[in-house]
């Protein structure tokens, strides 16, 4: 699961983590060995050679590059982890969550799985509203088919 319900685990609050590498442009690997999936949003697919996937995977890279000290948020109202183990978080860099941040900017939408929503639904919804208005990143490149409860998918104009 990417965003299920989290049934009764606590939220232990935020914690502090290296970045060591940048999977794709909702994904990551931590430095103490562990992989984390952007909670509540999904990015174009690298491999599927999905229109504006490279440039979401440099925008996370820019706001949360490799060797970054983040602080990960647990969002009780979610799942731990998806089902490829993956925890699910919202990073944060100073005062911003890097989660709404790629949204606004164009480079990842909403994604509330089973149409479970999280802490930041709210922030991630006025956040891709913008991003559709002002025609940014996959907005203004890309042929978009997105609803907040399925993955986006991209297409080239």
């Amino acid at each position: 699961m990417l965003a299920g319900c989290a049934g009764t685990q606590s939220d232990p609050g935020p914690r502090a983590a290296t970045i060591a590498r940048i999977g794709d442009g909702d994904s990551l690997d931590l430095a103490n060995g562990k992989r984390l999936r952007l909670a509540q949003i999904d990015a174009p697919e690298l491999g599927e050679g999905e229109c504006y996937a490279r440039e979401s995977l440099r925008e996370l890279e820019r706001r949360a590059p490799p060797g970054r000290r983040v602080e990960l948020e647990r969002d009780p109202r979610l799942d731990d982890a998806d089902r490829y183990g993956r925890l699910l978080r919202y990073v944060r860099v100073g005062d911003r969550i890097v989660n709404v941040e790629l949204v606004r900017s164009g480079a990842a939408t909403p994604y509330f799985f089973h149409g479970v929503e999280g802490r930041y639904a709210d922030e991630l919804l006025a956040a891709v509203a913008e991003a559709r208005t002002g025609h940014r990143g996959m907005w203004n490149t890309c042929r978009v088919s997105w609803h907040r409860d399925e993955p986006v998918a991209t297409h080239p104009r």
